[in-house]
């Protein structure tokens, strides 16, 4: 029963881990500090757990890592809508 809670509660930390970063991209519209390789190798990791878990047939590690993935999904859209913004900032501050 413990390992079961604990197991769920670092699969809730996990799942919204990536949120904050999120809304903090929507309140400052920019991506400059964000590591697209990042995002690019935390996706496929998480991908793996995905399939790892199906192998395993275990609900909660698909599950969690499904959501992990989804907001990995959001925050690479996010940076490249956001990606050029921050370019054209920095052109107007050069000039």
């Amino acid at each position: 029963m413990l390992w079961k809670i604990i197991g769920s509660a670092a699969a809730v930390l996990t799942m919204f881990s990536f949120i904050p970063q999120i809304i903090k991209i929507f309140k400052t519209k920019s991506v400059k500090d964000m590591s697209l390789l990042t995002l690019v190798q935390l996706s496929c990791g998480v991908s793996l757990w995905i399939a790892y878990g199906a192998h395993l047939k275990d609900a909660v590690i698909i599950i969690a890592n499904g959501v992990t993935l989804l907001t990995l999904v959001i925050l690479l859209i996010l940076y490249y809508a956001y990606k050029g913004r921050n370019d054209e900032k920095s052109a107007d501050y050069r000039d």
